[in-house]
């Protein structure tokens, strides 16, 4: 608006011939509090007035940014001052590797606010294309006599799976939803750009014969790991849940387990923390053959610990532990249990995979159908009759007889 003496209002900014167009500035108050000013630039006056306009109505809105940071900037300060006070440590690593593997080397120095969806899938695109041996020099941090590929002159195509470009990009789409949020920009451009899922291997679950033929196994060599392999296969419990528990969560007399907390790798560190959500956390009841396992486990802890004597440092009161107290890495449990499952004859599935076992197994060893139905956590009863109906067979019964005469009998 232009007033009576042909002057604009204090605060209108004005439009002004700049360069090869036009330009524009509109006093607006920044994110700190502070006043300046924000320029428009276009080739006609009316481009620019209408950008004035957007930026005036931006204004009135509340603090307008008048420097854009890049799209690396924004990161270091997203990973540093958001992800990691609030999220998991784990979230943490998975973003930071993201960005400084994946996101900032190929988008870092673009400016945030001019960021696009072209640029995203252009992105995408590339990263499959990018050995990631020859980008993050893996062949050349080795021994100069020990180099093979990459730093030799010799591609060894390690392109990104789709897993980790999925990864990357749902890093990236978190960020973004936070720049939105902080009104830097005023769309997501990563969420509008699809990636190719990542294809999932099915693998058979083990049967209830391959399961106690694997627990018979462990119990005949006096495994430490016994108990937790019973707890994995009997109550579907994960890999962090098995190795979190203390001695605190097990009430023998009730024959119930608690579970709220478990054990994680994150970066260099090991973790004991509470489970990722309050509804993880339950009472869960214990069949006999779990009771007696915890109770040999027990006593071998017991023995353990005179053992190491002063070295001993079991600090949380872990039920699973090393000969000398202290927290079994989580990628140890993985790699153990490959190397008891071939020791058992048995074909390798991923310790995960090991929860579709878990109700046939308890069918197997009688489990009461009410109790199963609380450590399978199925709303409806019909549900776990479901299951039940499946399973009796006489190489079960068979399999199941076996363990029970290793252990001494279970009941």
């Amino acid at each position: 608006m232009v007033g009576m003496s042909g002057k604009r209002g204090n605060g209108e900014g004005s439009i002004y011939p700049y360069k090869n167009g036009y330009a524009a500035y509109v006093w607006v108050t920044k994110p700190d509090g502070k006043r300046a000013r924000k320029y428009a630039y276009g080739k006609t006056r009316e481009e620019v007035h209408e950008k004035w306009l957007n930026l005036h109505a931006e204004a009135k809105r509340g603090p307008v940014a008048t420097r854009h940071p890049t799209v690396g900037a924004f990161l270091s300060y997203w990973l540093d001052s958001v992800v990691k006070p609030n999220l998991a440590p784990l979230s943490y690593v998975s973003y930071e590797g993201s960005v400084r593997l994946y996101i900032a080397p190929h988008l870092g120095s673009k400016r945030l606010d001019r960021l696009t969806v072209r640029d995203v899938r252009e992105w995408v695109t590339k990263l499959s294309t990018v050995c990631q041996c020859c980008a993050q020099g893996k062949d050349a941090k080795r021994e100069p006599r020990r180099r093979r590929c990459c730093a030799v002159g010799e591609c060894c195509e390690a392109y990104p799976s789709r897993r980790v470009v999925q990864a990357a990009r749902d890093a990236l789409r978190a960020a973004l939803t936070h720049a939105v949020a902080e009104e830097l920009i005023s769309k997501n451009v990563a969420s509008l750009v699809k990636v190719p899922k990542p294809r999932r291997r099915r693998i058979k679950p083990w049967s209830v014969a391959e399961a106690s033929q694997f627990l018979t196994d462990a119990a005949a060599r006096d495994d430490h790991l016994f108990a937790a392999w019973v707890l994995v296969l009997c109550l579907g419990l994960r890999r962090g849940e098995v190795l979190g528990l203390t001695w605190k969560s097990v009430d023998f007399e009730r024959g119930e387990l608690y579970v709220d907390h478990q054990i994680q790798r994150a970066g260099r560190q090991i973790l004991h923390r509470e489970t990722k959500t309050e509804d993880s956390d339950d009472f869960l009841p214990l069949p006999a053959l779990c009771l007696k396992a915890l109770r040999m486990r027990r006593a071998q802890q017991i023995g353990d610990r005179k053992a190491a004597g002063e070295l001993w440092q079991n600090s949380h009161d872990l039920v699973f532990t090393t000969k000398y107290g202290t927290p079994i890495e989580p990628g140890n449990l993985t790699r153990m249990f490959a190397l008891r499952a071939r020791r058992a004859g048995l074909r390798e599935i991923p310790l995960r995979n090991t929860r579709h076992t878990c109700s046939s197994l308890l069918v197997a060893l009688k489990v009461h159908p009410k109790v199963a139905q609380r450590i399978l956590r199925h709303s409806q009863i019909a549900m776990t009759m479901e299951v039940y109906a499946e399973a009796s067979e006489e190489e079960v019964r068979a399999a199941i007889g076996k363990l029970s005469d290793v252990m001494g009998g279970t009941g």
